[in-house]
């Protein structure tokens, strides 16, 4: 069994689709306002209006995980990034309506 069979499963696709947000969120933090507090600044972004704007910009990295997938012709893997990214999606556009 390779690779990239070992791999190719939809939970494979929704833990990386669930988890790289986070670590672009983390590494956003790190590089923009690393003097502030994680929660002053996360308060900041609400106070600024731009939350959505700050979810996709953490979202938007999942599209090279669905190209790498699919690169590697990994299409149960696709599937789950897929899925975990129009939840991510409908968590924006109910953000975006709601706050």
């Amino acid at each position: 069994m390779t690779i990239p069979e070992k791999f190719d499963k939809v939970l494979t696709g929704l833990i990386s689709g669930t988890i790289l947000p986070f670590i672009v969120g983390l590494i956003t933090f790190a590089f923009t306002h690393g003097h502030m507090p994680l929660h002053e600044f996360l308060i900041h972004i609400k106070e600024s209006h731009i939350i959505t704007h700050a979810i996709t910009l953490c979202v938007f990295p999942n599209i090279l995980i669905f190209l790498l997938f699919n690169r590697f012709d990994m299409l149960r893997g696709s599937k789950g990034v897929l899925a975990i990214t129009i939840v991510w999606a409908v968590i924006v556009f109910g953000v975006k309506f709601l706050l």
